[in-house]
């Protein structure tokens, strides 16, 4: 049986940056299988009164520091400071949700992710998303109509129920079975847990 880590991530996350594009290949060359799971972090932050920046000056400076820091040890690129906050809409993370039911939630996110960091695009406006899904050859008018189809939403509150019955408040997150380690920081851990427990 392959070792399997879960990667619950939201695009508007900031430090969710650094783990989409850096966990798929870190999972890879530990022998982990990283199975992508979109889910609203904003619900659940707004149910536990956890808003870790927004209207938090100080604590803001220090996150974007912190992130072109970390950007910059494990050679991700980093341009400056990204419009922030995006998809008020939810939109770019209902379309990956889409991407990992369809099987390229990879791809998408990482896109996404550099159109939003490189690029100063929110990828939740309709017409980004559009530009990002036909950069992928996808079909953008397909695609866009499914993520807000009842059957995606509804993937998508799965995914964060379950994120909110495993204790989940931030993203990103990896989950082994039911053990959660909150952080792109403890993207090694998690993967070492799953290896030394895979048998469990």
């Amino acid at each position: 049986m392959p070792v399997r880590l879960e990667f619950f991530f939201f695009i508007g996350s900031t430090y969710s940056y650094l783990s989409v594009m850096r966990a798929e290949a870190a999972a890879h060359a530990a022998g982990v299988d990283l199975v992508w799971r979109p889910f609203s972090v904003r619900t659940l932050m707004r149910e536990q009164n956890n808003s870790p920046f927004v209207g938090k000056p100080v604590k803001m400076r220090y996150m974007w520091r912190d992130l072109e820091r970390r950007a910059l040890r494990f050679g991700i690129p980093f341009d400056g400071i990204p419009p922030y906050p995006i998809d008020a809409d939810e939109l770019a993370n209902h379309l990956a949700t889409l991407a990992a039911l369809e099987g390229w939630c990879p791809e998408f996110v990482q896109a996404a992710c550099r159109t939003w960091f490189l690029g100063k695009q929110d990828p939740g406006r309709p017409e980004v998303l559009r530009s990002i899904l036909e950069g992928l050859g996808r079909p953008a008018d397909r695609c866009l109509a499914q993520a807000s189809s009842d059957a995606v939403r509804d993937a998508y509150r799965s995914r964060t129920a379950r994120a909110r019955e495993l204790g989940l408040f931030g993203s990103p997150t990896f989950v082994f079975g039911t053990e959660p380690f909150w952080g792109d920081d403890r993207l090694e851990d998690a993967l070492e847990w799953a290896r030394a427990n895979a048998d469990r």
